[in-house]
């Protein structure tokens, strides 16, 4: 027998996680594409947001001034969200590598902000700086002290991951849609606020009528954290087998 729909994605939405969030995003626009709907709703329940945009975008798009086009996007969109810190690294845009500096410097920024709840990209997300990240950060949160290690999250940004949990964006649609506009370098790449709409939308399937937009999450538990992120990616996709 195949294991049922519920074990496989949720039924109903969940709360926010705790705050303070940090969220580690590829590129600048990542963070508002994969989980806008989310920060917004973080935002106006008073939550202390953290972001970290690890490339500087180089490779993003046509425009002359592209880096600084896009550090003053992602500026913007902060403000909009009231994050209390934005980190911009300017990494090679593609160019990110498990280097060990790099999961040094990434378990530092967990350490000093002491969140209680880290977002990472989904491991199988198609951009390999996406993956990469993920990687980078679920190998930062391995080092840090289980009894000091917050509850890390993995967030969708371009395509469906694993999901255990939904956030119901449903009164902040438009919110998101007004914050991913500010990204007008990306928006004229492709029409990625309709694609980000639209996932936002068939993650309601098993959500009800109620529930017009949702943002899917993976909570990894402390025993998943205990492992590679390769391995507890194989175990979750067996789950439909």
């Amino acid at each position: 027998m195949l294991n049922p729909e519920h074990l496989l994605t949720p039924f109903e939405a969940s709360a926010l996680p705790r705050g303070p969030w940090l969220v580690f995003a590829p590129h600048a626009d990542d963070e508002t594409y994969g989980m806008g709907g989310s920060l917004l709703k973080a935002r106006d329940e008073k939550v202390d947001i953290h972001l970290v945009v690890l490339t500087d975008g180089a490779l993003g798009g046509d425009s002359d001034d592209l880096v600084n086009v896009r550090r003053g996007e992602i500026q913007q969109a902060a403000a909009m969200l009231n994050a209390s810190s934005l980190q911009l690294w300017e990494e090679p845009d593609r160019g990110l590598s498990l280097r060990p500096e790099l999961v040094s410097r990434i378990a530092k920024v967990i350490e000093d902000s002491a969140p209680a709840s880290v977002f990472l990209p989904g491991p199988l997300e198609l951009h390999p700086d996406h993956r990469m990240t993920a990687q980078l950060v679920w190998l930062a949160l391995q080092s840090i002290d289980p009894s000091q290690c917050p509850a890390a999250y993995s967030y969708e940004i371009g395509v469906q991951n694993p999901v255990n949990l939904f956030i119901d964006i449903s009164g902040q649609r438009q919110d998101k849609e007004a914050l991913m506009a500010i990204y007008g370098s990306q928006n004229s790449e492709n029409n990625y606020e309709d694609l980000v709409v639209s996932l936002d939308k068939g993650r309601t399937f098993t959500l009800g009528p109620k529930v017009s937009h949702a943002e899917g999450f993976y909570q990894f538990s402390t025993q998943q954290l205990q492992r590679s992120l390769k391995e507890v990616t194989h175990e979750i996709v067996d789950l439909y087998f």
